[in-house]
């Protein structure tokens, strides 16, 4: 059967240099192998080199140590040479090595810790069961810190690697079989997240080789030309979204025909923005269903996140009071007004409360929204603007380093709102809101969020939705701590704040 050449044959992505480049669509292999990229094991190799490091460092500081006779029973060189093959084995058998773990996601450092606290474990257990001479600062201290200098290393690899996906390198070349919209919704996050390390280099339509628009993918054929695109394209991952034509049935014979090839498949449910927690795999005779459990908006979950806002506020509020107290007097130093600007705004469930921030704008400047309406850069509901002339030039400096935003704290301690949240929107927002996007007023909004260390201002008023929407579907305490951990990068940075 001949292949169907491609509707485009540049695709606006960039190239990956550490891959092999598309053949020509010419006669193809029975049984190609896919070799497993250079870049995929120089990671694996690594990963394993920053976990002997970490705990070689461990070992080395107890030797020091005992050399000095300051604390614990001596060691043994027995020890010296097991426990650095212990920790490796043990992280292999927690499968931390898997090169589809490295560089994404929190799954990577999830499974160190478990692997490093069930080495733990099996020390303890085999010091009291055999009477072993071990040391309890090797089990109590040792390995804690040796798990520490791990993640951290880890963490070091994974903004490297970030780093050289942003430069088009170290990606996983990805097919997209679905349909047109399908494909290219998914091809433009994959674009706006390339620190994933998915490039999509081409697609398969239920329609075949229909013509695209100029920026499309190259279009491969139809569905039954998918094992040929593969081969064509240098796949190693075809990303399918379920249809019709794409029922288990056939998407279990096309797992057995891209075994071959070693190109995994993965599959979109089509529960947008449902993620982690809340999805449970419950097989019923056989048969995988997805569970979607709801999502955590009241009860425990509530009381404690709303528990841990106000005592985080009032410690900041304790800490900064110098620093508030300054940026008080020099508002008011620089320009006529108030120090602060209280605005309505609407939090949870409708209500609305006055927002407090520091002023950083002339005062009467909400006069002149109409006036500069023709300059509004938003795309939504919002009014944006990157030289905003009402702006004074301390409050541009304020809003560089997101220092306007500090007496919102004192709306954390009154309840109003959440340390991570939403954007807290304006009333004339909320009424111009649609029915689905009213569901971001299901929680209290925050002083930051998944919009501001995404970009803030230079998102599109359709990625701010998608983003609130997200954290209202997805909350967990986890997803709070993330939040504020990429919080004062984005701050310092200043990227999309004006």
């Amino acid at each position: 059967m001949s292949v169907p050449q491609p509707a485009h044959t540049t695709a606006p992505f960039p190239v990956d240099v550490a891959g092999p480049a598309p053949r020509a669509l010419t006669s193809l292999p029975d049984a190609p192998v896919v070799e497993t990229r250079p870049w995929q094991r120089r990671l694996t190799h690594t990963a394993l080199g920053v976990d002997v490091c970490a705990v070689v460092a461990v070992i080395t500081v107890l030797l020091v140590v005992n050399a000095f006779h300051i604390y614990g029973r001596p060691l043994s060189l027995g020890l010296v040479v097991i426990l650095p093959v212990a920790w490796v084995v043990a992280l292999a058998l927690g499968r931390a090595y898997e090169p589809r773990m490295l560089g994404t996601g929190a799954e990577e450092f999830r499974r160190l810790i478990a692997s490093a606290f069930g080495l733990m474990v099996v020390i303890a257990l085999l010091s009291f069961g055999l009477r072993l001479q071990v040391s309890r600062g090797l089990v109590v201290a040792a390995l804690p810190c040796a798990l520490v200098l791990d993640l951290v290393g880890r963490y070091a690899v994974r903004k490297w690697l970030h780093a050289r996906r942003r430069a088009g390198a170290c990606m996983r070349r990805v097919l997209l079989v679905g349909t047109s919209s399908w494909v290219d919704d998914v091809a433009g996050r994959m674009a706006r997240t390339p620190h994933v390390g998915l490039q999509p280099v081409g697609c398969c339509l239920p329609e075949g080789p229909a013509v695209r628009g100029s920026g499309a993918l190259p279009t491969y054929g139809d569905y039954d030309g998918i094992v040929e695109a593969v081969q064509n394209t240098g796949a190693t991952v075809v990303a399918v979204s379920p249809s019709e034509r794409m029922e288990p049935t056939a998407l279990r014979r096309l797992a057995w025909d891209l075994e071959k090839h070693r190109a995994e498949i993965v599959v979109s449910p089509n529960l947008v923005d449902c993620v982690g927690p809340r999805i449970r795999i419950r097989p019923v005779d056989g048969l995988p269903l997805l569970e979607v459990e709801q999502p955590r908006l009241s009860g425990p979950h509530r009381i404690l996140k709303s528990c841990i806002d106000r005592l985080l506020a009032l410690s900041l509020l304790v800490l900064l009071a110098p620093l508030l107290v300054a940026l008080a007097i020099a508002v008011r130093a620089t320009s006529e007004g108030p120090a602060l600007f209280r605005q309505p705004r609407i939090g949870a469930h409708g209500r609305e409360f006055q927002l407090l921030k520091f002023r950083t704008m002339h005062t009467g400047a909400e006069q002149r929204i109409a006036e500069l309406a023709a300059a509004n850069e938003s795309d939504g509901a919002l009014f944006k603007m990157h030289r905003d002339p009402r702006v004074t030039r301390l409050g541009r400096w304020l809003r560089h380093h997101s220092l306007d935003e500090l007496p919102q704290l004192i709306n954390v301690l009154r309840g109003q709102m959440s340390v991570v949240g939403p954007r807290p929107p304006l009333p004339g927002e909320v009424s111009r809101y649609e029915p689905d996007v009213r569901r971001r007023l299901m929680v209290r909004p925050g002083l930051t969020g998944l919009w501001q260390v995404s970009g803030r201002s230079d998102l599109t008023w359709h990625e701010s939705v998608r983003l609130d929407l997200f954290y209202v579907e997805n909350w967990s305490l986890a997803l709070d701590v993330m939040i504020l951990w990429k919080t004062v990068p984005a701050v310092i940075s200043g990227r999309g704040a004006y």
